[in-house]
């Protein structure tokens, strides 16, 4: 089992900066794919980024591409993401996830990871 504890969210003003973490622990710790989706009231989660175990590819969506930063850190097991210049539709409830087999390449199919963490809020206000 691996449990992930995702920290770092709050209330920002349009066009600030938030960095959200996201501590692995367990058998796999953070040795595999990881991803940050996003979940918005009446809305279906979505794929925000993922990177590799290596940390050498990572995958943006194209409504945060140019504005987020994915990186993680495997010697602290954590995962992190710059969110920069943020807007009120970035507004929701973001969640780390875990790859249990893949480790070179990132999906970004919420049905393809296999471990979650619990959420942690972020409120872009205009």
């Amino acid at each position: 089992q691996v449990q992930l504890v995702e920290s770092g969210g709050g209330l920002v003003q349009a066009g600030g900066s938030l960095r959200l973490s996201c501590a692995a622990s367990g058998r796999t710790s953070s040795s595999n794919t990881m991803g940050w989706f996003r979940q918005a009231p009446g809305k279906e989660r979505e794929f925000v980024a993922g990177i590799n175990r290596s940390g050498g590819t990572t995958y943006y969506a194209d409504s945060v591409n140019g504005r987020f930063t994915i990186s993680r850190d495997n010697a602290k097991n954590t995962v992190y993401l710059q969110m920069n210049g943020l807007k009120p539709e970035d507004t929701a409830v973001y969640y780390c996830a875990a790859d249990r087999q893949r480790y070179l390449t990132v999906s970004s199919y919420s049905s393809e990871y296999d471990y979650w963490g619990q959420g942690t809020q972020v409120t872009v206000s205009s």
